[in-house]
């Protein structure tokens, strides 16, 4: 039966394409690469910031709960910090926690200049940012930003990500927050493109993929939540074979999943076992993982200029690596099947390594993550990507970590890798990053700088005579 309804392509080659003409444009019709620097500078001095440490008393409109010790606002919105309880099978451990249930919004705007796809970024303040100000999408917002909860200006471009939208989807996806950090928190991450004319506000400018490449190579230049979003872009992969065809892939996941016996329940926060509270931080007795803390903040730019929350800082830098082969000239690398305490699913698709290297440096000795040193002892002509990038600044304090592609081979990780890892191809993360709860922010910061090209995963150097089976 014919409806008149006019059908449509199920695919988005289309858009593939284009992104990835935007990704090999090394310039733009915004700002050149080499003067972001300078602008991001500028902006900071504008901007008038001040980040402060300050004593739990001194915080404004947050306190501890009677009773339960959750550290919490008193509009009862924002996010607050709870205990959590984990049972995985016969272990088990107990933690602080960020509980927000509410879905923000991570939308970047991209529009065509001279037949290149651009993407229109904001150069924005957070408290736990190093050097407080990067690029970030063009709305980041929680919906108690957006609801305007805290009684400030509205967000800026907001109405391109609502519904209905003024613009053609690319992209739009929920995806997890850190799962060790946060307890069951998503965020939309959204790609909407417009034809009709959008200046760039103040500290706004439109870039290409292969600008947005260049600063992946830099350090703490773009911030976690653009990141994530750029993951997401559908891009075009060559390879038309891999080591596991896309359905054994999801079956091998499906079963990580499956076999985690994984229990985690909220707790209040002062039932939470080996953590203590002092004036100025809630931590562990030995000093590992993690601290709650609390700063004030003064900024003349942001939607309210003033005010005090809590944040999490981790007891040192991270590192964040993915091993790379390529089998028979197709390009892998080795996702970890990582189950955390916060995440909605018992596991999510990590990288190799996904750790802060101090927390196994202490007494007593705790076993080390499989491949660490093969990340911090990597030779520097196996090392394909690297740049220190930040976690997300509006509840992370000096989470800053090392990210890495390290070349491996035959001797350092098989064709057959240890249960829990699994070889995939970037086209499969990419596609599997376009679907819910598959990849962790983490490994999504990695699948940012392959999509812009800011890792070179060119061929190989001869590495003996191994080839693996590939599928189509």
């Amino acid at each position: 039966m014919t409806t008149g309804a006019p059908l449509r392509p199920r695919s988005g080659a289309d858009a593939s394409g284009r992104l990835a003409l935007s990704a090999a444009a090394a310039e733009g019709a915004g700002i050149a690469t080499c003067d972001v620097p300078g602008w991001l500078a500028a902006r900071r001095r504008d901007c008038r910031a001040r980040v402060r440490r300050i004593p739990f008393a001194e915080l404004d409109g947050w306190s501890f709960a009677d009773g339960t010790g959750d550290l919490r606002h008193r509009s009862g919105r924002f996010f607050s910090v709870e205990g959590l309880d984990v049972t995985l099978g016969d272990t088990g451990w107990q933690q602080p926690i960020i509980v927000q249930p509410e879905i923000g919004i991570l939308g970047i705007l991209a529009k065509e200049f001279d037949g290149t796809l651009h993407f229109l970024m904001q150069a924005k303040m957070e408290p736990g940012n190093p050097h407080l100000v990067q690029l970030s999408p063009t709305v980041q917002a929680t919906r108690s930003n957006y609801t305007k909860a805290h009684g400030g200006a509205g967000v800026k471009y907001l109405e391109y990500f609502l519904h209905p939208r003024r613009g053609r989807v690319l992209s739009d996806v929920l995806q997890s927050e850190h799962g060790s950090w946060f307890y069951r928190k998503r965020n939309r991450n959204m790609i909407v493109e417009v034809d009709g004319d959008v200046p760039a506000g103040d500290g706004f400018r439109w870039f290409t993929l292969g600008q947005l490449g260049a600063l992946l190579r830099r350090d703490n230049v773009v911030n976690m939540d653009a990141r994530t979003v750029l993951a997401g872009a559908p891009m075009p992969h060559p390879e038309r074979r891999a080591l596991a065809s896309d359905i054994d892939l999801l079956s091998w996941f499906t079963w990580e999943r499956a076999r985690h016996d994984v229990r985690a329940r909220r707790i209040p926060l002062r039932q939470v076992a080996g953590w203590l509270r002092d004036a100025r931080s809630v931590h562990r007795a030995d000093q590992r993982f993690f601290r709650v803390v609390a700063v004030a903040v003064e900024n003349a730019e942001r939607e309210v200029s003033g005010w005090t929350q809590p944040l999490i800082e981790p007891v040192g830098p991270g590192i964040v690596g993915f091993a790379y082969r390529a089998f028979d000239g197709v390009p892998h690398v080795l996702v970890h099947a990582r189950v955390e305490g916060g995440f909605l699913d018992t596991a999510e698709l990590g990288p190799t390594v996904q750790c802060v290297p101090e927390n196994y440096a202490r007494p007593p000795a705790v076993e080390r993550p499989p491949f660490l040193d093969l990340m911090l002892d990597a030779d520097p002509a196996r090392i394909r990507y690297e740049a220190v990038h930040a976690e997300e600044g509006g509840r992370f304090l000096n989470a800053e970590s090392r990210y890495l592609i390290v070349e491996a081979d035959e001797s350092a990780i098989p064709a057959e890798p240890p249960p829990g890892y699994h070889w995939v191809t970037p086209g499969q993360l990419n596609w599997l990053a376009g679907h819910s709860r598959y990849v962790n922010v983490q490994a999504r910061t990695l699948l940012a700088a392959l999509n812009t090209r800011a890792a070179d995963l060119g061929d190989p150097a001869p590495r003996g005579a191994f080839t693996a089976s590939i599928r189509p």
